[in-house]
């Protein structure tokens, strides 16, 4: 009878907190956006053109422990991104921007923070514009 007793608590823990879902993929929620380019005029600032960002990289890191990004995706022609399949939870969704006073050549980091509270959503973000310098 012990043992028993022993397996249902341990199955019964085990099935409680593998069903417990943390941010992630797994989820019927998305997250989308758009990432436009601003051409720069590196001599005195002035937006020259924008445009849509073509093949761009865009990253996602899930819950916000983590430095690491999680997952990545390509824009599209247009510019359009998406993240399907998440949970609820907190995400950070980010890409890589020229930068004129960075030292060294490296790029700046344009970062959007979005919260999903319900499942089977479509989450929009603001338009990411990023630099290019010419």
């Amino acid at each position: 009878m012990m043992k028993q007793f022993k397996f249902i608590a341990i199955l019964f823990t085990s099935l409680t907190f593998s069903c417990t879902k943390s941010e992630g993929i797994g989820g019927r929620s998305s997250i989308k956006g758009k990432v436009i380019i601003d051409n720069i005029n590196i001599i005195d600032g002035t937006i020259e053109n924008t445009y849509d960002a073509q093949d761009v990289d865009v990253f996602i890191i899930y819950g916000n422990d983590n430095n690491n990004y999680n997952d990545d995706q390509s824009t599209s022609y247009d510019g359009s991104f998406e993240f399907n399949y998440l949970n609820k939870g907190y995400y950070e969704v980010f890409v890589y921007s020229d930068c004129q006073n960075c030292p060294k050549g490296q790029d700046s980091v344009i970062i959007q923070s979005i919260t999903i509270n319900e499942s089977n959503t479509v989450n929009e973000l603001d338009t990411i514009r990023i630099a290019n310098y010419i």
